[in-house]
């Protein structure tokens, strides 16, 4: 339940065109503030902040855009109430043309270091300081555990045929509105139905793997069969499986609750960064 302590969410990103090397960068103008910053916008009730940072570039700059890396939240005060906006690395991915409204008036594209300059906010030329530091042209792994389904003790049946329950398929959909952010070219899956189920919403196909299933996982040949997935993929796979698997890819400690994913962003295989979400 929120509360009028929690702090106010936005989501928005650092969107970049160009050359990684010497990209350039995105700045809106608003004239209700008469400012110059990064696209972002408050959450709608229930969104996931990855998916609002995708809809609110959308909305304000006509842009189409796949995250990178994650970078740190900016939190300021807002009226009486705390605001936390989270970002991220973007890379344009389309254009629809960008229509100039009440909200957001002008849409201008800068070389990183004249961003900065131009920029209103203190917090926004420290986040584009980030941005330059972070790698930009990374490939994500997204991890996924799977969803909520009931208790394994009440399952009759075959424990490979146990569904999710309603709380479940409710992240199944989340995560459905979450994952066009990393443009997933290959969607793997445990052979048990809830997992298959918590990666269906998105609507690709979906490979299955008995390598990620609780029963036949290999700690040799589990992590050698998703570390051979060089494009942008998604992984769904069990809490008694995945907390191994991510250990031998990137180092990390991670344990995921259900429903919860981590993002692994590679650069030539090799995992340097990892981000852990719910859904």
């Amino acid at each position: 339940m929120t509360t009028t302590d929690d702090p106010l969410r936005a989501a928005g990103a650092v969107v970049w065109r160009g050359d990684a090397a010497a990209p350039e960068v995105a700045l809106i103008h608003r004239p209700r503030y008469d400012d110059w910053t990064y696209p972002k916008g408050k959450l709608k009730a229930g969104e996931h902040p990855v998916a609002a940072a995708l809809r609110e570039v959308r909305e304000e700059t006509g842009l189409r855009i796949a995250l990178g890396r994650a970078l740190p939240p900016v939190h300021y005060p807002y009226k009486d109430r705390l605001k936390r906006v989270d970002y991220w690395t973007a890379r344009v991915v389309g254009d629809d043309g960008f229509a100039p409204g009440d909200e957001v008036d002008e849409l201008r594209w800068l070389p990183a270091e004249e961003a900065r300059a131009l920029l209103t906010h203190a917090w926004d030329a420290d986040l584009t300081d980030a941005f330059m530091a972070a790698p930009l042209t990374t490939t994500p792994l997204v991890l996924v555990r799977h969803g909520f389904a009931g208790s394994r003790r009440e399952w009759d049946g075959d424990d490979m045929l146990r569904p999710l329950d309603a709380d479940g398929v409710a992240q199944a959909a989340t995560l459905a509105a979450v994952l066009p952010a990393y443009r997933p070219e290959e969607v793997v899956s445990s052979p048990s139905l809830r997992c298959v189920q918590t990666v269906e919403p998105y609507g690709a196909p979906v490979r299955l793997e008995p390598l990620l299933s609780e029963e036949s996982q290999d700690p040799e040949k589990t992590p050698a069969l998703v570390a051979m997935l060089r494009g942008p993929a998604v992984v769904c796979s069990h809490g008694k499986v995945l907390p191994h698997l991510i250990m031998r890819l990137s180092g990390d400690d991670v344990r995921l609750e259900k429903g919860e994913f981590a993002v692994l962003h590679r650069v030539d295989g090799r995992v340097v960064g990892v981000e852990r979400y719910p859904t």
